[in-house]
This record gives C-alpha cells, sequence and structure tokens, in this order.
C-alpha cells in the first residue's frame, strides 16, 4: 500500500474499517458490513466507497463481475495523519501539552504508566 495524505471524514473511516479488516469486498459486502453498525442507505454508502475511490484511498478491481474494492492506503498511515491532525488542531502542535492534559485529567492504570515509561525510554534512548 502507498503512504498517503489520509484526509477522509468520519463516515468514509467506517467503510476503510471494514476494507482494512477484510479486502478485497464487493459494494454489496461492504454495504452489508457497514449497514449492520449503521442505519445508512445502500446510497449512501455506495455515495462514500465513489468518493474514496476518487481521494484515491481505495482500489477498485474493474475485471471481476462484481466490482471489488480495496484500500490503496494503509490503515497505520491514516492513524498517524488523524493524530497530527488533531494535536495540531487542539493542542496547537505540542504533544507534550497533550500528553500533560491527558496524564492530569485521566485516570490511567498502573500498567498503562509502565508502558508510556517503557516508550519514553526506549524512545529517549535511540
Amino acid at each position: 500500500m502507498k503512504k498517503a495524505d489520509c484526509k477522509i471524514s468520519d463516515a468514509e473511516c467506517i467503510v476503510m474499517k471494514v476494507l482494512w479488516e477484510e479486502a478485497p469486498l464487493t459494494s454489496a459486502k461492504i454495504v452489508e458490513a457497514v449497514g449492520s453498525n449503521k442505519n445508512w442507505s445502500p446510497k449512501t454508502i455506495h455515495s462514500l466507497i465513489s468518493r474514496l475511490v476518487k481521494k484515491g484511498a481505495l482500489g477498485v478491481n474493474k475485471e471481476t463481475p462484481h466490482y471489488e474494492y480495496y484500500p490503496l492506503v494503509d490503515k497505520r498511515d491514516c492513524i498517524l495523519d488523524e493524530t497530527r491532525s488533531f494535536i495540531q488542531k487542539v493542542y496547537d502542535g505540542s504533544i507534550h501539552l497533550m500528553l500533560a492534559n491527558f496524564i492530569k485529567e485521566e485516570k490511567i492504570s498502573e500498567k498503562e504508566i509502565e508502558e508510556l515509561e517503557r516508550l519514553l525510554n526506549k524512545k529517549n534512548n535511540k
């Protein structure tokens, strides 16, 4: 998969999650998977699929009897892009401010603290 700028909406992300789990899928299978969680019409889901194809987030195999769709962007890359966008928008790009806010305001388990320490130590030793 290519690394891409993952500018996708929350609704489009739901379709992408289905395809990151299993691909390729026909539009009927995507409608079935998304429809089981959302109360969206098939037309709405088809519109989301079309938008994702136009954005280059989904590819389509037209050589099968029913078109099959598959992701062209990596889930991890999209998560990183969304995280960076969130930090920029909410915390003016400050990871420190974001982490400090969460540590002060959220209940963090001992296990989560140990994992954060491990990650920070690993990052510090690079």
